[in-house]
């Protein structure tokens, strides 16, 4: 077992500032969880309190059944990949795989295929005899994940290890790692790993679940889809998915016996009727709306996804720049004094063209796929 289970972790430093807010949280025993969020949002501290590396003020850390609060990091059955990666330069490749299990007196001819079974998982066997200076970028991150997976640990740490690389290398490389954890689980070596980034494409793409952290809370855990689809409050819509949500403050009112919602001083905005009953005891409160940029269309192409569950609601717009990105085009708008971004297909954009730069022109808001966020709690009104 290396279920990894929080139970009311805290961290406070001498000066009395808590980084992290009696959090509780447990992964699955060879689970792929990722942490992510902002930059001072504690997900790397709380990475280091369970290698070890940072004391816990509070609580209680368990991996498998053991408490390991005051285990030292190697009595915890963990291996942690480092941001710069934390090769020795002057030893080879094959040496920096094998120092760890020398140290801990594995038999050489068992060291030997450790190493070279973790060389062939990661296709660097020809790099078994090179020095760290010899290796890219790419290359270096490979033998620090090789490192860790001759240890055989229970549980993988990875500390932000792919933000030195570049833009192309960095997808490549998630994606190895996300399938280097499926063979490694087929093959009958489960091992739970925990994941932390600031890059939420990172997140979507390689976690089985994430934990969406901010200022050391826990603002959710969920699978991806559901993160996407059915965030829990305004933080998290708006950092999950890129281009992010359109989050604008609106008003709800009551127009002809209907639930609308007010944007600015004339724009009204029609609801389901599943979501008017769940705002309708907020009348006349500010709230705030959020659509993503592929639930926002032309008349035209919102048209030709319509169906009987679909409700659309009709806004005027000004077209202030248009990003052609190839298979899509994104679109800045301007409605009622707030900036909007609509994400559609090349062919649903054809009619759009620099001439219509500063020109009104009408969008559909998907609106069965809009949320609603209360104004001061920012809880998802609409779930």
């Amino acid at each position: 077992m290396a279920n990894v289970s929080l139970n009311q972790i805290r961290k406070t430093y001498p000066n009395g500032f808590e980084a992290v807010h009696g959090i509780d949280l447990e992964v699955k025993d060879g689970e792929f969880m990722v942490f992510v969020g902002p930059s001072g949002c504690a997900k790397s501290t709380i990475l280091r309190m369970i290698a070890g590396l940072e004391k816990i003020s509070s609580g209680d850390l368990h991996i498998g059944e053991t408490l390991v609060n005051k285990l030292a990091p190697k009595e915890r059955g963990i291996a942690m990949v480092f941001q710069n990666y934390a090769l020795y330069p002057h030893m080879k490749v094959y040496d920096n795989m094998a120092l760890g299990l020398k140290m801990a007196h594995i038999p050489k001819s068992e060291i030997e295929e450790r190493v070279k079974h973790a060389a062939r998982l990661l296709e660097m066997e020809d790099l078994l005899d090179r020095y760290p200076k010899q290796l890219s970028g790419g290359q270096a991150q490979r033998v620090a994940v090789g490192r860790c997976i001759v240890k055989r640990p229970g549980v993988f740490l990875f500390d932000e290890p792919l933000s030195n690389l570049d833009a192309k290398l960095r997808a490549s490389m998630r994606v190895r790692i996300t399938e280097l954890h499926r063979e490694l689980r087929k093959s009958g070596q489960p091992s739970t790993a925990i994941y932390v980034t600031h890059d939420q494409v990172e997140a979507m793409t390689m976690g089985e679940r994430i934990c969406v952290l901010k200022d050391g809370t826990i603002q959710q855990v969920d699978v991806p889809t559901t993160l996407y689809e059915r965030p829990v409050n305004a933080f998290v819509a708006g950092f999950i998915g890129s281009p992010e949500m359109n989050i604008r403050p609106a008003t709800v009112v009551a127009n002809d016996g209907k639930i609308s919602l007010l944007l600015g001083e004339s724009t009204l905005i029609d609801v389901p009727a599943f979501y008017a009953e769940k705002l309708s005891g907020h009348v006349g409160r500010e709230v705030k709306f959020g659509i993503r940029p592929e639930s926002i269309g032309t008349p035209q192409s919102a048209a030709l996804r319509n169906d009987e569950d679909t409700v659309l609601s009709q806004v005027t717009g000004t077209i202030r720049l248009l990003e052609h990105m190839g298979n899509e085009v994104y679109v800045y708008f301007d409605l009622e004094g707030h900036s909007f971004t609509a994400r559609l297909m090349a062919d649903d954009a054809r009619m759009l063209d620099e001439s219509m730069r500063f020109k009104p022109f009408t969008f559909s808001f998907i609106m069965n796929k809009a949320h609603v966020f209360d104004g001061e709690t920012g809880m998802n009104l609409t779930l």
